[in-house]
């Protein structure tokens, strides 16, 4: 990977922090599954969540078997933090910036995975469980899906969570 190429692109774009990690840095917990599971309620509905993405040790394997990864957060304001309505319809320009970080990553790499925001949100109705994903190109899986501690991840790797009225948002690319 050449990270000041894809680096130079980077400041090009709206991303607040990011950084370069070796993915067996990244925790995996069952407890964030347990969450997905009992509290969220796109479990079992979507390609994008649980049980679709694998088990928790599948998708650590998953992760572990690229040699890098990047990590990087977006920002976005809201008038009240607590109203979930507001902060989730923010998610879209995330989700539209994670699509231009992949590609960039693939211009230097020719295998992406990239774990994103809360469920897919592409489809009206996903095709799950009936039928393949429609758009697996555009379709990424979310982080806490994988069982990662983003709060783990990015005290880590020193990426703030902002306070107030700042709504941040994760996103992982892993890359060979």
């Amino acid at each position: 990977m050449d990270k000041q190429a894809v680096e130079q692109q980077l400041c090009q774009l709206p991303v607040s922090q990011y950084a370069w990690i070796d993915p067996r840095e990244i925790e995996f917990s069952e407890r964030v599954r347990y969450v997905c599971e009992h509290e969220c309620p796109m479990y079992g509905t979507s390609w994008a969540c649980p049980p679709a993405v694998g088990t928790v040790e599948a998708c650590r394997n998953r992760v572990l078997s690229y040699p890098g990864a990047l990590v990087f957060t977006s920002l976005a304001e809201v008038s009240d933090i607590a109203d979930m309505a507001a902060t989730l319809a923010t998610r879209g320009a995330h989700e539209a910036l994670t699509r231009q970080v992949r590609d960039i990553l693939l211009q230097f790499s020719p295998d992406v995975l990239t774990l994103s925001t809360e469920s897919c949100a592409i489809c009206t109705k996903c095709a799950y469980p009936d039928a393949p994903c429609r758009h697996p190109d555009r379709m990424f899986p979310c982080v806490e899906s994988y069982g990662i501690v983003a709060t783990a991840l990015a005290e880590r790797n020193g990426i703030e969570f902002y306070n107030g009225n700042l709504v941040t948002w994760f996103s992982v690319l892993c890359y060979r």
